[in-house]
């Protein structure tokens, strides 16, 4: 097995894995793009750049392609999973066989497991028989903008810190600050809700509401993400930073979102279907909407945002309804 200093293998070949792997790349290291189908790798190894998530882009020439994933995890000492939640866990048992105490595990995926509602560092540890270094990569990133070295910042966070460390700076160049927690309950929390918000965001906009209207979501949106977070063991903190404010801002503000474009056309009278259709990639606010619905259920958190997308995305209440069952709320101390 070669496992050379700083090699790293990115599980999932979608838009935000490739700019993942172009910027390792980019800042030095060699690096393996993994995608399970070998039509999409022979399509990128001819063209040199991901055409289908990613036009126009050219890659490095320290990022190869593979459609062999025994070999993605023997070449490379740190893996990272860029996989869509609901995979996660089966990409994990995939490379359980190929993983040895040398490795070290990172994912770029957010979201809840449907079902268990669990975190994905806590599916990590369920299923691992290895006590190998973990962390998750979140912040608000859009995987175009990185890919074209467009400046950003992330947060690695582990609770190991010389992995965070480690990870940190293979991700660090001149135009991508990467920072570092300990914090991975929040980390995860405010990677996954931000995509519930960001529907509701797009629904509101849909509909032809203001800035205002913006901005009391955000902010509210924001609210109900730390009360979650701290109830299940986030710093409050985290939640200000770029896995939380961060992010939350990014994906409610931009089209660049597909959960904002999905949240958009089910305001402007789109049914789930056309809408789903129009995005045409997977959208994980509305798996995590239900989750986090459940979620907050069951620790008693009060989530009305979060409460009111579930209800539009899972129980076809109309976004009319759901605003004016939100704007019918009663006056409360703000800060509760």
């Amino acid at each position: 097995m070669v496992t050379q200093a700083n090699t790293f293998s990115v599980l999932g070949a979608g838009s935000w894995g490739t700019a993942l792997a172009m910027q390792l790349a980019r800042a030095g290291h060699a690096t393996t793009l993994w995608s399970h189908r070998p039509a999409h790798v022979e399509q990128m190894l001819t063209a040199g750049s991901n055409e289908k998530f990613l036009p126009g882009i050219d890659f490095d020439n320290k990022l190869s392609c593979s459609a062999e994933l025994s070999d993605c995890v023997n070449t490379a000492n740190t893996i990272l999973l860029v996989v869509p939640s609901h995979a996660f866990r089966e990409t994990i048992q995939k490379i359980i066989p190929l993983l040895t105490n040398q490795h070290k595990l990172a994912w770029g995926t957010k979201g809840l497991e449907k079902g268990s509602r669990k975190l994905l560092h806590q599916i990590a540890r369920e299923e691992l028989k290895l006590d190998i270094p973990l962390a998750a990569i979140s912040g608000p990133t859009f995987a175009n903008e990185v890919a074209r070295d467009q400046p950003g910042a992330i947060t690695v966070a582990s609770q190991d810190h010389e992995f965070a460390k480690q990870l940190a700076l293979a991700l660090h160049s001149k135009n991508f600050l990467t920072y570092t927690s300990e914090d991975i309950i929040g980390v995860e929390i405010g990677g996954a809700a931000k995509n519930v918000m960001a529907i509701a965001a797009g629904i509101a906009d849909g509909m032809g509401f203001g800035i205002n209207t913006r901005a009391a979501l955000i902010t509210r949106g924001l609210n109900e993400i730390m009360r979650l977070g701290v109830a299940l063991g986030g710093h409050r903190d985290t939640f200000m930073g770029l896995s939380g404010l961060g992010d939350l801002v990014l994906t409610c503000s931009d089209d660049q979102s597909r959960n904002r474009r999905f949240g958009l056309a089910l305001g402007k009278g789109h049914d789930l279907k056309q809408a789903q259709q129009e995005i045409a990639q997977v959208i994980e606010g509305i798996g995590t909407a239900q989750t986090l619905y459940q979620l907050a259920n069951d620790n008693k958190i009060n989530m009305p945002i979060t409460e009111q997308v579930y209800k539009v995305l899972h129980e076809g209440l109309s976004p009319k309804q759901a605003v004016l069952t939100l704007m019918n709320r009663q006056p409360k101390p703000e800060l509760n």
